[in-house]
């Protein structure tokens, strides 16, 4: 495949047009200067002026499969030409065998998908279905964590974006661990992990167990920090959710379908090392790289059946959507035969990790490395010893930097995400990690 030739004046007229009627998410409009994207091939996109740039966001970290996969534009293709839409009452064959194929890499213990738009909409019916046949309402999230932007779904969010959308009821907010910056006084990861499983069940407790329909958590919190938990958190929580009869939600919204080298998270050893399933998991992005939007539920038998006599009340008109489900097949297909979760593991153990480590040690800025796969986080700090995060106007300059030296960033706060799609070659990594090195070095 080429690349598509530069054309400065389309770009231009991208822009006009973006800033005369597109009204952006997350943003004050009047200061806006979005970066007009042309195209984009594997790891890199280019602007309308031929400007190459590693794309280290993998855009919202969802292009797990790269950009312009030739398979799954294939499949798009070909779906098209058969059928476009379809009502989400009637059977199709590309649902039936994305469905299957996800359930295949999710395990034994689950039955059938939900297919919702997205992954917002995946959770806020995950939260649905833990309502329904729970009984109760209240839904026990962490503070660091996002969810989605609907109403359910942007409630459970823990981050700064709740607070301005708060309407949906019934939900409860809890610290998870985080030993670098712990609120819990912890000492070490052990204690770390102790004190949050303790806090979280006074939380469970003072709330009452009775009226918590699920405790919906990130395997790996994402935007948040790529918080990997530390050993025994998943095991606890799971333990806390069975002895309170509380439906165990794991969004793996970010961290599935290879990012961490595994079709979930929660199938990652290092993440998960005894191997606990959820009652619930919440996928999208990764499962097609959002070649076209796609998300949902996968649920076990015991969930499902409730709803063989019962109504679920619930539903939308693209449910599984054909040319969405035509890319689900493609990309899990293509993902299998070429061996991209495989890269995913090597790239992050022999490249990413061991390079993301070395910059710490050069660079003083750097507070912590976390992460796994091609799922990390640097957080950044004025001072090691206090860890007082980086203000925004170093993070600027960092952000500012790499783009000046081809590298579209993903930051959060304090911190840069090092997210490249799970296609990246060593030479592309090697290649970043120079890039962060150079921007590192002229702060």
């Amino acid at each position: 495949m080429t690349l598509a030739p530069t054309d400065t004046d389309e770009g231009q007229r991208t822009l006009d047009l973006d800033r005369a009627h597109v009204f952006h998410s997350w943003s004050a409009q009047g200061a806006l200067k979005p970066m007009a994207i042309a195209g984009g091939l594997g790891s890199t996109v280019w602007d309308a002026d031929g400007n190459r740039y590693l794309d280290f966001a993998s855009q919202l970290v969802n292009v797990n499969i790269g950009h312009q996969h030739p398979r799954v534009i294939a499949g798009i293709k070909a779906q098209a030409d058969l059928l476009t839409t379809v009502a989400p009452a009637h059977a199709n064959l590309a649902r039936g065998e994305a469905a299957g194929r996800i359930l295949a890499r999710a395990g034994g213990e689950f039955s059938k998908v939900f297919f919702t738009n997205g992954g917002a909409d995946a959770n806020e019916n995950a939260i649905r279905l833990a309502r329904l046949v729970t009984g109760r309402d209240k839904v026990l999230s962490m503070y660091r964590s996002y969810h989605g932007n609907t109403g359910a779904a942007i409630s459970a969010t823990g981050d700064w974006r709740r607070v301005p959308n708060e309407y949906s009821r019934g939900h409860v907010h809890f610290f998870g661990p985080f030993a670098y910056r712990s609120e819990f006084w912890s000492q070490s990861v052990e204690q770390e992990t102790e004190r949050a499983l303790h806090s979280l069940e006074r939380v469970i407790q003072a709330e009452g167990a009775a009226s918590i329909a699920a405790i919906l958590i990130e395997t790996i919190p994402g935007t948040a920090g790529v918080l990997v938990p530390p050993p025994g958190y998943l095991t606890g929580v799971r333990a806390l959710a069975d002895k309170y009869k509380i439906v165990l939600i794991f969004d793996e919204v970010m961290a599935g379908f290879g990012r961490t080298g595994d079709w979930f998270a929660f199938q990652n050893a290092g993440v998960n090392p005894d191997g606990i399933v959820p009652d619930l998991i919440t996928f999208a992005k990764g499962v097609n790289s959002g070649y076209v939007p796609a998300g949902g539920v996968i649920l076990p038998p015991w969930i499902a059946e409730e709803f063989d006599e019962r109504v679920f009340p619930g539903g939308l008109t693209y449910s599984g959507h054909p040319l969405a489900m035509a890319s689900i097949v493609a990309a899990l297909d293509a993902m299998s035969d070429e061996g991209i979760l495989e890269n995913a593991t090597t790239i992050g153990r022999d490249v990413l990790g061991p390079g993301l480590r070395a910059l710490a040690e050069k660079h003083e800025v750097i507070g912590e490395v976390r992460g796994v796969g091609v799922f990390w986080a640097l957080d950044l700090v004025e001072d090691r010893d206090t860890r007082q995060p980086l203000g925004p106007s170093a993070i600027g300059a960092i952000k500012a930097g790499l783009l000046q030296r081809g590298m579209l960033p993903f930051s959060a706060d304090n911190r840069i995400h090092v997210v490249p799609p799970c296609v990246i070659t060593r030479d592309e990594a090697e290649r970043g990690l120079a890039i962060l090195d150079e921007a590192l070095d002229s702060l």
